[in-house]
């Protein structure tokens, strides 16, 4: 079975999506029963040399120009929440429904997905989504046929060892690209109500930043602590392995999630996670996380407390978070997803 995969995300500074791509990819790649063709469209770097937005401004519209030289009999498999006209099958990754639900927190690019996505759908394309909780927005916003959507969970790379830790002081760590829905300004906020009874803890952020830094930019300006947030941005494999090994908790108070992979390697780490609520974050991390609900800067500050100051919950959190965080690899996520592309071509022929 030949798969045309989308590799875009993969150029760059590298997202949640570039880490979805980046693990599917290889563990696609060594299975013998998918023959796995890359494909990317970039204006530079890419395999097609073409403008994505001027594509996908077309592709809203008309069916054309096709990219990919699939034949029938192919599968076409769109990473990004795109995927392109072509005479093979075709299946899409959504992995969220951000631009529907919170279209004030994405940039103009992204509040074109849903025109795309529909017109894939129409045309017969199958979704995959990385979370049930995704999958039911999907039939429920776009209409889409539930027998052709298919929820197919990440999988987790191992987490390399750290070979040392970067920082000797106590500290909460977030990871992510910094824009709007994952709400770094809220723990910025929460944070600051920590700091007040511990002198010595520290708030690590780190992540490229995205759009909408102005706000969090702000939050820490406003800060009565500010001097203990320590920004980073991007950071490779070894840093974030340091990182990881070094935090006293890791905190996720994102808005809105499809699926949230930041928090299943902190549990691999054996690191305590404080997250929201919010879409599918319960599903993904189950009970081996402290929930509380999204944009709740008290209660945020309250679990963050809580984990800080409780020896025993935070034992116990990393003894389910390892469980949890190990029960699910690349290659699983890559059997699934295999056995969705069989299902897929056969229903095109």
């Amino acid at each position: 079975m030949r798969a045309h995969v989308d590799a875009t995300p993969l150029l760059g500074a590298r997202t949640g999506v570039g880490e979805f791509c980046a693990g599917l990819l290889a563990a696609l790649e060594r299975r013998a029963d998918v023959d796995v063709r890359r494909y990317s469209v970039s204006w530079k770097g890419g395999t097609v040399r073409l403008p994505a937005r001027a594509l996908h401004e077309l592709w809203r519209r008309v069916d054309w120009p096709p990219v990919v030289r699939a034949a029938r009999g192919d599968i076409v498999h769109g990473t990004n929440f795109v995927v392109p006209p072509c005479r093979g099958a075709r299946l899409v990754t959504v992995h969220d429904l951000t631009a529907v639900r919170f279209p004030t927190l994405v940039t103009a690019a992204t509040r074109a997905y849903p025109d795309l996505i529909r017109r894939a759908v129409r045309a017969g394309a199958w979704v995959h989504t990385p979370s049930a909780f995704i999958a039911g927005e999907v039939v429920e916003v776009f209409g889409a046929d539930p027998s052709r959507v298919r929820a197919i969970h990440h999988g987790l790379a191992p987490v390399p060892p750290p070979t040392g830790r970067l920082y000797d002081f106590p500290y909460v760590l977030a990871l992510g690209t910094i824009e709007p829905r994952k709400d770094l300004p809220s723990l910025v906020r929460a944070f600051d109500l920590v700091a007040a009874s511990d002198p010595d803890l520290r708030l690590v952020v780190a992540g490229p930043d995205g759009w909408g830094v102005a706000a969090f930019d702000e939050a820490v300006a406003a800060a009565s602590h500010r001097g203990r947030v320590v920004r980073l941005g991007w950071v490779g494999e070894p840093d974030r392995a340091a990182l990881l090994a070094g935090a006293r908790v890791f905190a996720y108070p994102s808005l809105y999630e499809g699926f949230g992979l930041p928090p299943l390697e902190a549990m691999a780490a054996g690191v305590p996670v404080v997250a929201t609520s919010a879409g599918s974050l319960p599903e993904v991390v189950g009970d081996a996380a402290v929930l509380v609900p999204p944009g709740d800067v008290d209660e945020l500050a309250a679990a963050l407390g809580r984990v800080l100051t409780d020896d025993g919950l935070r034992a116990a959190l990393a003894e389910r978070g390892r469980a949890r965080a190990g029960a699910r690899s690349w290659d699983d996520a890559a059997a699934d997803m295999a056995a969705l592309y069989r299902d897929v071509v056969a229903c095109a022929s």
